[in-house]
């Protein structure tokens, strides 16, 4: 499983915490790749914690931004070499997309753009109460075009609609929130799958937050590799 795409969503502006997860992902069977987002970016310790940091992370800011905006954005994140995943959202469109790639590549040929559709905690239902009238599938479909288009590297959506966009799709990268092992809660999720089910969906790579953060980690961890080599 070590060629599968794992990351943990290190959701806490605690440093030590933030050690504590990804010390206690590190295993022989798996290698987890740190996920970053907001808590921890906008904390105090954390931006300055990231400029140092030796290992390959993901940066999970979901940029949303008219142009000029975004593309000082990424610009200001340019010290931080070690960085090879980061989130744009598709909502801030074509042009923002396009010029976000173009940037990223000057800032580090490394770093893959990943454009976000809609959140795993969103269902049909929720999109109809803040204004569109597709389904998910309909609307993640319609955004993978304009991920495809835009030359961005990779699509972050629910495992759930990876399969429909890996048949259209073949070398996109597919990047999947909302994992869950067996047996845990939901949460605040709302499309969600088991990391087995996602790499069955032909994702790329798969993001895993409580599931793994919360209670033993080690033992988590464990969990998560007998799951996938069952």
């Amino acid at each position: 499983m070590k060629n599968k795409l794992i990351f943990v969503a290190c959701d806490t502006s605690n440093l030590e915490k933030i050690k504590k997860i990804i010390n206690q992902t590190n295993s022989n069977k798996l290698k987890i790749i740190p996920k970053f987002g907001i808590q921890f970016f906008y904390s105090k310790n954390g931006r300055k914690f990231l400029e140092k940091f030796k290992q390959d992370f993901w940066l999970d800011l979901k940029i949303n931004d008219i142009p000029q905006t975004a593309l000082s954005a990424i610009d200001s994140l340019k010290d931080l070499k070690k960085c090879k995943y980061m989130t744009v959202h598709v909502n801030g469109g074509f042009e923002m997309l396009k010029s976000i790639k173009k940037k990223a590549k000057k800032v580090n040929k490394d770093l893959k753009i990943l454009g976000v559709t809609i959140l795993t905690s969103l269902n049909s239902k929720s999109l109809k109460e803040i204004g569109h009238t597709k389904n998910v599938e309909q609307l993640v479909l319609k955004q993978a075009a304009l991920i495809k288009k835009s030359g961005c590297d990779g699509i972050v959506c629910s495992a759930q609609e990876a399969l429909m966009i890996r048949k259209r799709y073949k070398n996109l990268l597919i990047m999947t929130p909302g994992i869950r092992l067996p047996g845990d809660s939901s949460n605040d999720q709302m499309r969600i799958v088991t990391p087995k089910q996602a790499f069955k969906n032909r994702v790329s790579g798969i993001v895993i937050g409580r599931s793994l953060t919360k209670g033993n980690i080690k033992n988590n961890a464990k969990k998560l590799a007998d799951h996938l080599n069952r």
